[in-house]
């Protein structure tokens, strides 16, 4: 306890360096809210003191350190704020559209690993055979290939070859499974697919380094079966880098989920970043990678946590 204690306090400081960050990134890119705002408006040119007056109801004419702790001061009371773009609490923007990502990444992450796990174990066991050369040529492929060509052809090959197309709209997991499950599935094997190529690799590199050691030679001499050797002695020694690359990965996947949620039309918080920085909607986006943030620090936690677990000769001072 007093280690998750520890590296809970860690994070704070870690967060608050990814505001100011965010803050003044969002503050570097051209762009006037404002400006935007009266543009897409249709009232024509857009006059000075309409300009100033807006400016001034958005808070962008105060000076930056002002601003930034007005954010964080309404962050510390749970308000993230008023969206500038739209005029409306970022809470009510960002609330149904978190489960929808999450999910996804979430979802793809559970899938990468079950497929990479095995997948990465087999071409360890099987060395400079040719399940391990067309294993690794699989993974080599589908690492070269970026997240959107995935994307897009798995929807060329649904409409094109078996003209299929999802049911349209959104509907939540709990509200109806099997309508979300036909929405997601597709989106969702395109991320983990962008993720088990690389988790594959590291799951082959660390098996083949623990069958390497004097404990499972040991283990093989005692006469025990090869699936025991390899399930409960190599796998599991092999585990600590694996579960480390999944904890890391989610970060990428998050990143991914953006692609992703923009070629599928899922309406999650990838899809309403992108809105928001089309817009300049600064409040917005900063709420939105706010949020990302919490989740990779949170499963980093989750991770460090899981190493004691995995191997008990880990000790935390």
């Amino acid at each position: 306890m007093l280690y998750i204690a520890k590296r809970t306090l860690l994070c704070l400081p870690v967060m608050l360096v990814v505001t100011v960050l965010v803050f003044l990134l969002m503050r570097v890119i051209p762009g006037d809210p404002a400006l935007l705002i009266l543009a897409g408006s249709g009232e024509g040119s857009v006059k000075q003191e309409d300009l100033d007056n807006l400016r001034r109801e958005l808070g962008t004419d105060r000076p930056l350190h002002v601003q930034y702790g007005t954010w964080i001061w309404g962050l510390l009371r749970g308000d993230f704020g008023t969206s500038l773009f739209y005029r409306t609490p970022i809470i009510r923007e960002i609330g149904p559209r978190v489960p929808a990502t999450l999910e996804l990444a979430f979802l793809a992450v559970i899938i990468s690993f079950i497929l990479a796990v095995p997948l990465g174990v087999l071409s360890a066991v099987k060395q400079d055979r040719w399940l391990d050369y067309a294993a690794r040529l699989f993974t080599f492929t589908g690492i070269s290939v970026p997240i959107f060509v995935i994307g897009l052809t798995v929807i060329y090959v649904l409409v094109r070859l078996f003209d299929w197309l999802p049911p349209m709209g959104h509907a939540f997991l709990w509200e109806d499974p099997w309508t979300n499950l036909q929405q997601m599935i597709f989106p969702t094997l395109a991320l983990a697919f962008f993720e088990l190529n690389f988790t594959a690799r590291v799951t082959r590199s660390a098996t083949l380094e623990v069958l390497r050691e004097d404990y499972i030679r040991t283990a093989r001499a005692k006469g025990l079966r090869e699936e025991r050797v390899v399930f409960l002695h190599a796998l599991r020694n092999a585990f600590l880098s694996i579960v480390t690359v999944s904890g890391w990965s989610l970060a990428r996947l998050l990143g991914g989920t953006i692609i992703i949620e923009r070629i599928f039309l899922v309406p999650g918080m990838g899809t309403l970043l992108l809105e928001s920085i089309t817009a300049r909607d600064y409040t917005l986006i900063q709420a939105i990678v706010l949020v990302y943030a919490v989740v990779v620090l949170v499963v980093n936690l989750v991770v460090d946590v899981l190493y004691a677990w995995l191997d008990p000769r880990i000790h935390y001072a």
